[in-house]
C-alpha cells in the first residue's frame, strides 16, 4: 500500500486535476442522480418501463455522444477543451430539475446531462492516458475513479443530512425534499468546471495518421472482440435504477437507500486505486474477468434476495465490481490500441455501452413490470437475466477473445 502511494504522488498534474473535477462533479450528481427513480416513481408515478426508457436514452445518450467526441479530440489533437465544454453543459442542466413536472420533462434534463457527460468522457480519459505512462496507467485510472466515488461518498452524505432533516424515516420521497438537494448540488457542480478551466492542461498528440476515421477499420482483433463482448454484457447490465427501486420494493426507506448507496461508494473508492494498480501487475483481462463474475453473483444474488438486508450487502459489495472493472477496462483499451487512436477508440467503447443501454433498462422494466396488459416475470426477472448474460460474457471474453495481440 506504500508504494501505491507513493506512485501515486508521482503521478503528474492533469490526473490529479482531473480526479479533482470529478470528486466536485460527483458530489454534485450522486446528491440527486440516485434519487431520481424515486422522484419518477414516488412523486410523478411514473411506471417502470418508463424509468427504465428515461434511462436507457440518458445513457444511450451520454454514451453514442462518447462516440464523436473521442473521434473528434483525435482529429482537433486537443483533449481538455471538449472535456472543459462537457463538464459545462451537465452543471447547467442540474438547476432545469427544479421546475420539472412530468417525466418528460426528467428527461430532457436528463437528455442534457448525459450529452454534457458524452461530450466530455472520451476526451478525459484519453487525456488521463495521454498524461502518464503504460507502467501508471492502471493506478492513474484507479485513482481517477476512487476520487470519483470519493465525491459521491460526500454527495451522499449531504443528501442523507437533508433527507433527515427533511423527512425523516419515510418510505418515499417527497418533492420539497428533492428540490432542496438540487439547490445543493448546483453549488459543486459548477465549481467542479472552474477547476477543469484553470487547472488542466492541454496534451500534445502526435498523429501518425491525421485522418483518423470513426472507423473499426485499424484496429486489430482483441479490441474489435472486446466489444462484442462488451455489447452482450451490457444487455445485461440496466441501470443501477432498477437496484434501487428493488431495494425500496424489498422495504428499504429512503434514508436507507441513501445509506446503502454510501457503503457502496465507500467500497468502490476504498479498493478503486489499489485494483487499478493490481491490474498493472497481474494483467487487465484477469481482473475483467473476476469482476465479471462476480458481478454475476451479485446479480444472482439480487434476484433471490428476500429481505432488506440482503439487498443493502449485495449493494455494497457491488462496490466491489465497480471498483475493479470500471477504471482497469479503460486501462485495457488504452493497452491495446495506439496513442493516435485512443479519443476514437474510447468513443467506441462508451458507444457500444450505448447502443446496449437503452435496449437492457427498457428490457429490465418490462421483464420486472410488463408492457401494457402484459404483467411482466416480477421483481426477480432483469436479475436474473443480467447474470446469465455475464456469464455469456465472461466466457466469450476468456476463449474467443487473444491474449496477445
Amino acid at each position: 500500500m506504500s508504494s501505491i502511494k507513493q506512485t501515486a504522488k508521482e503521478l503528474p498534474r492533469n490526473v490529479w486535476i482531473v480526479t479533482l473535477t470529478s470528486f466536485f462533479t460527483d458530489i454534485s450528481s450522486e446528491m440527486i442522480i440516485n434519487l431520481m427513480p424515486l422522484f419518477l416513481a414516488n412523486i410523478l408515478g411514473v411506471r417502470l418501463n418508463i424509468v427504465g426508457l428515461i434511462e436507457g436514452i440518458a445513457e444511450s445518450t451520454a454514451s453514442l455522444l462518447k462516440l464523436f467526441s473521442g473521434w473528434f479530440s483525435d482529429r482537433m489533437g486537443k483533449r481538455k477543451q471538449p472535456t472543459v465544454i462537457g463538464y459545462t453543459i451537465s452543471a447547467v442542466a442540474k438547476p432545469f430539475l427544479l421546475i420539472v413536472t412530468s417525466w418528460w420533462g426528467v428527461l430532457a434534463v436528463r437528455f442534457a446531462d448525459r450529452v454534457g457527460k458524452g461530450v466530455r468522457t472520451a476526451p478525459r480519459d484519453a487525456l488521463i492516458a495521454d498524461s502518464v505512462d503504460e507502467k501508471r496507467r492502471g493506478l492513474a485510472f484507479g485513482l481517477h475513479r476512487a476520487g470519483d466515488t470519493a465525491g459521491a461518498v460526500i454527495g451522499l452524505l449531504l443528501a442523507v443530512a437533508i433527507v433527515w432533516a427533511s423527512q425523516a424515516g419515510s418510505l418515499t420521497l417527497a418533492r420539497d425534499t428533492f428540490q432542496r438537494l438540487v439547490l445543493v448540488s448546483i453549488v459543486p457542480a459548477f465549481l467542479a468546471v472552474a477547476i477543469l478551466a484553470f487547472g488542466a492542461r492541454e496534451t500534445a498528440v502526435s498523429h501518425k495518421n491525421p485522418l483518423v476515421k470513426l472507423s473499426l477499420k485499424g484496429f486489430d482483433t482483441r479490441f474489435r472482440r472486446f466489444l462484442v463482448v462488451l455489447l452482450l454484457f451490457t444487455l445485461g447490465n440496466s441501470a443501477d435504477a432498477f437496484l434501487i427501486l428493488r431495494a425500496q420494493e424489498r422495504g428499504l426507506g429512503v434514508i436507507g437507500i441513501l445509506g446503502m448507496l454510501l457503503a457502496f461508494n465507500l467500497i468502490y473508492a476504498f479498493v478503486s486505486a489499489p485494483l487499478g494498480a493490481l491490474s498493472d501487475r497481474i494483467g487487465r483481462r484477469t481482473v475483467i474477468l473476476a469482476g465479471w463474475l462476480f458481478y454475476a453473483v451479485l446479480y444472482a444474488g439480487f434476484a433471490l434476495a428476500t429481505a432488506v438486508w440482503h439487498i443493502w450487502l449485495l449493494y455494497a459489495l457491488y462496490g466491489l465490481y465497480y471498483g475493479a472493472v470500471e477504471g482497469t477496462a479503460k486501462a485495457y483499451v488504452a493497452d491495446i490500441v495506439g496513442k493516435e487512436q485512443r479519443g476514437t477508440a474510447y468513443g467506441l467503447y462508451n458507444a457500444v455501452i450505448g447502443m446496449a443501454a437503452l435496449p437492457a433498462s427498457f428490457l429490465a422494466g418490462m421483464l420486472w413490470e410488463g408492457l401494457g396488459g402484459w404483467t411482466g416475470f416480477g421483481p426477480s426477472a432483469p436479475f436474473i437475466f443480467g447474470a446469465m448474460m455475464a456469464l455469456t460474457a465472461v466466457l466469450l471474453f476468456a476463449f474467443w477473445v487473444p491474449d496477445h495481440n
